[in-house]
């Protein structure tokens, strides 16, 4: 599930353009549909020729709303410039593109709207040459540069096969087990009450969870998830949520609020950043200002203190800790915009490095700069995590090999990620360097896939015991000793049961339907009317169907001793008995003596002693059988 962002001037047409892909106008407010201006969010979502669904995040182009935009700009995979081809670049192109830029948006395309309007193919080249140079040297310096009209729908085809084109080759959003979704709208539904939505990432949410409101702390459950208004049973990370909260009243949440599963996140008031400035600031950022932040959905106001030097100037780069007025959510590695707050103006952005720093830094301490450096690089128990996510199943030697981490260091990572169940010890007992280990992101979904394999199973066979071993494993992919390890969990917990042929639900029963059952009730009278002499395989198969026999078998009522030749269990179990009896007072018996005991034809005897000589109940020894041992 992928989510693309429209970027661009006021009235360069990127509300029309999202209503002509999508069908849906995303302007939903009286006012701005009053005054054709987005002010809001909007919102809208577009089925690609392949079957991806990807939402769409509609932005305000107007310079007052520049902040709203912010709301909605971090949690996109790809953004579409839109440039109106009769104007050409303009200031809030440049500071969108400058904001794209800073966030480290990882794709794009920027599409010339409007080109009914200026339709001279020299006047397209030159806006063309424009805008490739406004975006030299920024991520969208290599982008596609479409030519769409929206009001005469043409070059539509062209950028969705495009957005495709853009999407297939990057990676979806991982699934880190730690699901936290920014709020960008709070409502409340007749019948459902607290509606939130947002893009969901890090983890997936479920209809059940109990989740918690952060910074505030509120808590609640998942009462119904939806995107693009359909239901959903599980939202995955890179989805649009709109996720029904019971528990928490429409007043208990605002946007800018995160989503998360109880205990995974923790609000701060201070962050470590590494800082960029844009080149073209009015004025160089200054120790102790304070500025506007802009992270996820979340606003709030932050003194800046920088790190090692007096200042930074425009273009500059450097280290900085904030002090944030209200708490925010956030992780090592998220980015955020930073703007002046009057006269208003984006001055740039960071990526978070440290996101709870135990203190106040000595703004010139040596040490600390290294220590930040450092940082940059990740902790190690992050760098062992991204190592574990990358390897799949593996030993922890293994993953420790791939962190390139110091063993001492790596050891203590991994009991940190043990201890707080991101990884998983897939075997019993404390863990060893050949112990294997999985994230716990990833033993969820494998879970998930297993869970799914084996009920689609005894759904397409409802009368065998369970799928065989080696077909699930077959489409699991797994070497056999992660699904052994696998399914011995399963077992130990009780999600599966594993024998040493099968693997089932707990609660799956092979059961026969009223006509099944009818038509074993008519072949059992026949076994009943000759016990020792009953049908053949094949008449079995012919009278019930191949599945209703191999299913008596599985359930014990038939017990098949060579290819032709079958009984009920109680009538083989029967013969059994007589024949160690005749052993036993008599010694060893021959074919013939069993044939008359039994009353029956050579054909089933044969097949019979047969079968006991493999099960280790007799012994042959010439024409005649003993009791085994």
């Amino acid at each position: 599930m992928r989510v693309i962002g429209t970027a661009g001037h006021v009235d360069h047409g990127k509300s029309t353009l999202i209503a002509a892909l999508t069908g849906v106008h995303p302007d939903r407010l009286k006012e701005e549909q009053a005054r054709e201006m987005t002010i809001d969010l909007g919102f809208g979502w577009l089925t690609l020729p392949n079957g991806e669904e990807v939402g769409i995040v509609d932005v305000p182009g107007h310079r007052d709303f520049i902040e709203n935009m912010l709301a909605g700009i971090g949690g996109i995979d790809a953004a579409l410039l839109v440039i109106a081809a009769d104007e050409g670049v303009m200031p809030q192109t440049r500071e969108h593109l400058a904001i794209l830029d800073l966030l480290q948006i990882p794709a794009g395309l920027i599409v010339l709207t409007k080109t009914d309007l200026a339709s001279d193919s020299d006047w397209l080249d030159l806006v063309s040459s424009d805008v490739r140079a406004a975006v030299r040297g920024t991520v969208l310096a290599d982008a596609p540069i479409l030519r769409v009209s929206a009001k005469n729908r043409t070059g539509l085809v062209e950028l969705i096969a495009n957005i495709q084109t853009l999407l297939q080759d990057k990676p979806s959003r991982p699934d880190l087990g730690r699901p936290r979704l920014p709020i960008d709208r709070v409502f409340s539904m007749a019948g459902f009450g607290t509606v939130v939505t947002g893009t969901l990432t890090d983890g997936a949410l479920s209809i059940g969870d109990e989740v918690e409101i952060l910074p505030s702390g509120h808590k609640g459950r998942v009462r119904g998830l939806q995107t693009h208004k359909k239901k959903e049973e599980r939202a995955v990370p890179g989805s649009r949520t709109a996720v029904n909260i019971s528990g928490v009243a429409l007043e208990e949440i605002q946007r800018g609020e995160v989503v998360a599963h109880p205990n995974q996140y923790q609000s701060t008031r201070r962050v470590d950043i590494r800082l960029r400035l844009l080149k073209d600031i009015s004025a160089p950022l200054k120790h102790a200002v304070e500025v506007k932040v802009f992270l996820g959905t979340a606003e709030t106001i932050a003194a800046v203190r920088i790190l090692g030097v007096d200042e930074l100037a425009a273009g500059g780069e450097g280290w900085a800790q904030l002090e944030l007025r209200d708490p925010l959510v956030c992780v090592r590695g998220d980015r955020l915009i930073v703007r002046r707050p009057s006269p208003g103006e984006t001055l740039g952005g960071g990526i978070i490095v440290d996101p709870h720093p135990k203190g106040r830094h000595k703004r010139f301490d040596e040490s600390v700069l290294k220590s930040l450096e450092s940082l940059s690089h990740g902790s190690p128990a992050d760098v062992l995590l991204e190592a574990a996510f990358a390897l799949g199943p593996a030993t922890a030697k293994d993953v420790i090999a791939r962190s390139r981490l110091e063993a001492k260091t790596a050891a203590s990572a991994l009991e940190e990620l043990l201890g707080n169940g991101m990884l998983v010890n897939m075997e019993d007992g404390e863990w060893r360097m050949d112990s294997l280990v999985m994230t716990a992101a990833q033993w969820q979904t494998l879970q998930d896939k297993t869970l799914q394999i084996v009920s689609e199973y005894h759904k397409s066979f409802p009368l065998r015991k369970g799928i065989p071993r080696e077909e699930l494993k077959s489409k699991l992919r797994l070497t056999p000793r992660v699904f052994n390890s696998l399914l011995t969990q399963y077992a130990t917990r009780n999600i599966l049961s594993d024998s040493a042929a099968f693997v089932a639900h707990p609660s799956h029963k092979v059961t026969l339907n009223g006509e099944n059952q009818a038509k074993v009730t008519g072949l059992m009278r026949k076994f009943a009317a000759n016990p020792f002499g009953p049908p053949s395989v094949k008449e079995c198969q012919a009278e019930v169907g191949e599945e209703v026999y191999n299913a008596l078998i599985e359930m014990g009522e038939l017990t098949a001793v060579s290819q032709e030749v079958v009984f009920r269990t109680k009538d083989y179990e029967t013969m059994i008995t007589k024949v160690k009896s005749a052993i036993q007072q008599k010694g060893p018996v021959t074919l013939a003596e069993v044939r008359d005991l039994l009353g029956t034809t050579r054909k089933y005897v044969q097949a019979f002693l047969e079968h006991l000589d493999t099960t280790g109940v007799t012994a042959r020894e010439g024409d005649a059988r003993r009791l085994k041992g």
